[in-house]
């Protein structure tokens, strides 16, 4: 009897084939991984982007519009509120989620929540707070709801064929593919999205001012925006520091960042200052956990007590200064230090049309306004259709009133009930709808007084109707209707600001960092732009990196744990960090990929890293021309907050290496030419600006400098047979005579 051995696995298998074995069994699957991707992910991927996160031009993701839309099936924008649980009992019709995530939902909409500056929903009950990570909503049994007035602002067309009414999931009912809004709610409540590869973050604008830029540029399309709408307006107020090139930005790109600072007052007779009022990006907890923590690590000295005061009243943080505390300059500190002053990072990425685009305020409020031309031509549309059918059928009911007694003989004398329209059809010259209208009149009203009447109103149906095609036919026209309306609904529900904004603040004002010492940790960079601190127990424990692949460590060293970090880019910038802002990790991790952290541009990548306690030591650079500057590190030095600074070093030639030095050093530099020369730093004079061209350390004649290297790094034996005493200089020695001195 033949052994069953299992088949071996072959020897080389594709690398674009994805090929599974099971012992025993051989291959069972051999697929291309780029075509399982497309096949299983992609369909996902492309259902979380256009069903599920990313806001429409109408401003509500679908699982907002199908809560709402229940609501408004269910009366409740005229009723009484009903039990949470009933509303989200009812979605569930339209939305196939469990009610955890659809009650989730209702509450962010909710009045109680304060998370949006327009709410839809008006509740009654524990609907949390949006400033309140550990303030909980309560269970949706507890709570009551109905629709707040301003949704009748999104539902007052939607029964007149302005918006295409869909299938819900299972095909049983239809649902609004967008709601009809009457005015720009994209912009006026904020809306948060994370889909796949791609979010979207849109803050909130003050209503009234959103209304009055969209007329102005309807009127003219070369309207500044920055005059009529200043800026966000959050919920929970704030002060914006305000920077009209960033705010420009915004509008003009759809992305930038809105500094957001909290609003407090001082008591000086209990030394306490009460912040009243957050960024919209934090919470109380996380601004207290982060006072705990700088309190705990001595870098909040200034402050005896914290306090978390909110109650029914509102919110109310409270902190107790100790005795001769300046209290604007400790707010300084915490804002420099805390989440008390916060960037709220904007992505105005919105669906039009079912695919994804980031557009500024203008482009934004542009395409609302085609959305908004379209229904309003299709709710005059539908009102035009139904004023010529009532047209039709009174034009009938006149053709009657010529011999009402003869209408009445004809009915009387037909024999059978279904011959009484044909035979009105016949004797009047009318069709079937009418007549089958004239026939349904009560027996009260065959009346001449009832049917003049009537047969008046055809004259002003007329008019109704030549104005409604005139309407449709003028973008004109239609533009003031939404004009009128916008006028309408900023009167009927406009509110104050709520979020002011501090003008030329400078960046002085802000108090230095202090110098941070802590134990000595262990850094590593790679070349891919990886960065990992180890503590020395967690390396002597295991040493062994984890790597990306073809990845190698570029710079490694022990150093004190509150040094500051320097990030030199191939865009000329550098961002500066501190060990600190890292989190400490192990050896077997990837570390933190530094260019997501600090934000760096799209395609930048690190070409050096410096590090430094106090800015004492100095940068050489050296360039592809045979230039070296020498620039103090202290040049780089900000007393304020700034982590990222321009004109890092020259454009003018291509970046050969950088080295920080104490003192003066020896370098060799080797050219493509095969000359080399050694020379000392105290040849070149420091220069304070940052981006300085350097001076000519070697001469080239249709060469370039191929490599500079610390003397003793450099591997070359007899330094001195290499060492020029002026500069600029072509070198000493040949390739031949460098390999001489090298050690083996």
């Amino acid at each position: 009897m033949k052994k069953n051995t299992p088949k071996k696995p072959p020897k080389k298998l594709s690398p674009a084939m994805n090929e599974a074995y099971i012992e025993g069994s051989g291959i069972v699957a051999e697929k291309d991984i780029v075509s399982t991707l497309e096949e299983n992910y992609m369909p996902y991927a492309m259902s979380v982007i256009v069903s599920r996160a990313l806001p429409e031009i109408d401003g509500f993701k679908p699982s907002h519009r199908k809560l709402l839309y229940t609501m408004y099936k269910m009366g409740l924008l005229t009723g009484g509120r009903t039990k949470s649980a009933n509303i989200v009992g009812q979605t569930m019709r339209l939305n196939p989620h469990g009610d955890a995530a659809i009650y989730e939902t209702m509450v962010r909409l909710a009045r109680g929540n304060e998370a949006l500056l327009h709410p839809y929903v008006d509740s009654k009950g524990n609907f949390g707070k949006a400033y309140s990570r550990d303030m909980a909503y309560a269970a949706s049994r507890y709570t009551e709801a109905k629709l707040e007035p301003i949704s009748a602002e999104l539902f007052a067309e939607i029964d007149k064929d302005a918006v295409d009414m869909v299938p819900n999931y299972d095909n049983t009912m239809l649902e609004p593919s967008l709601f009809p809004v009457r005015f720009p709610s994209v912009l006026v409540n904020s809306n948060f999205g994370l889909a796949v590869s791609m979010a979207s973050n849109i803050c909130s604008f003050n209503l009234s001012e959103i209304c009055e830029t969209t007329i102005a540029l309807m009127k003219d399309p070369e309207h500044n925006a920055l005059s009529t709408l200043k800026g966000p307006d959050f919920p929970g107020g704030g002060y914006i520091v305000y920077d009209e090139a960033e705010m420009e930005k915004i509008y003009r790109t759809g992305m930038g960042a809105v500094k957001v600072r909290a609003v407090y007052n001082y008591d000086p007779d209990a030394r306490c200052i009460e912040v009243t009022q957050i960024p919209p990006t934090t919470t109380v907890e996380a601004i207290i956990d982060k006072v705990v923590e700088l309190v705990k690590d001595n870098k909040l000295r200034e402050i005896s007590d914290v306090r978390d005061e909110t109650d029914l009243s509102g919110l109310r943080l409270a902190f107790d200064l100790k005795k001769g505390q300046d209290p604007d300059a400790v707010m300084n500190k915490l804002f420099r230090l805390t989440p008390l002053q916060d960037n709220f990072n904007c992505n105005f990425n919105v669906l039009i049309d079912g695919t994804p685009r980031v557009m500024g305020v203008y482009e934004i409020l542009n395409e609302w306004t085609a959305f908004r031309r379209n229904c309003v031509k299709r709710r005059v549309s539908f009102d035009m259709q139904k004023k010529k059918e009532k047209l039709h059928l009174l034009n009938g009911l006149k053709k009657i009133l010529l011999d009402i007694d003869y209408a009445i003989k004809l009915i009387r004398e037909t024999d059978e009930e279904a011959e009484v329209v044909p035979n009105l059809m016949i004797g009047f010259g009318i069709d079937e709808q009418q007549a089958e209208y004239v026939a349904e009149i009560k027996l009260r009203h065959i009346n001449r007084e009832y049917i003049l009447k009537r047969t008046e109103e055809i004259e002003q149906l007329e008019k109704d109707i030549a104005d409604m095609e005139e309407i449709l036919g003028s973008d004109a026209r239609v533009n003031k209707l939404i004009i009128e309306e916008l006028k309408d609904i900023s009167k009927k529900y406009g509110q104050p600001r709520r979020t002011m904004f501090l003008y030329d603040v400078a960046e002085q004002e802000e108090i230095a960092e202090e110098p941070v010492k802590l134990g000595a940790v262990n850094i590593f960079l790679t070349r891919e732009g990886y960065f990992k601190k180890i503590t020395p127990q967690s390396l002597r424990m295991s040493s062994q990196h984890k790597l990306k692949e073809n990845d190698e460590i570029v710079y490694s060293g022990e150093v004190n744990g509150g040094a500051e970090l320097l990030f030199f880019t191939d865009k000329y910038q550098v961002y500066k960090s501190r060990c600190t802002d890292f989190d400490e990790t192990k050896a077997s991790t990837m570390g933190d990929y530094v260019p997501a952290k600090l934000g760096f541009d799209d395609g930048e990548s690190i070409v050096f890293m410096a590090v430094t306690e106090d800015y004492s030591e100095t940068l050489v650079i050296f360039f592809r021309n045979g230039k070296c500057a020498k620039v103090p590190l202290s040049s780089f030095e900000t007393k304020t907050k700034r982590r990222k600074l321009g004109n890092a070093y020259s454009d003018l030639s291509e970046l050969v290496a950088m080295f920080v030095i104490k003192g003066e050093a020896d370098f060799v530099l080797k050219s493509s030419a095969g000359k080399a020369l050694t020379f000392n730093t105290a040849l070149v004079l420091p220069k304070t600006t940052r981006d300085t061209q350097g001076v000519q350390v070697m001469r080239l004649t249709k060469a370039e400098l191929a490599g500079a290297y610390l003397a003793e790094e450099s591997g070359v034996k007899d330094i001195e047979a290499l060492r020029i005493k002026s500069i600029p200089s072509a070198g000493t020695a040949t390739d031949q005579d460098i390999d001489q001195m090298r050690l083996i």
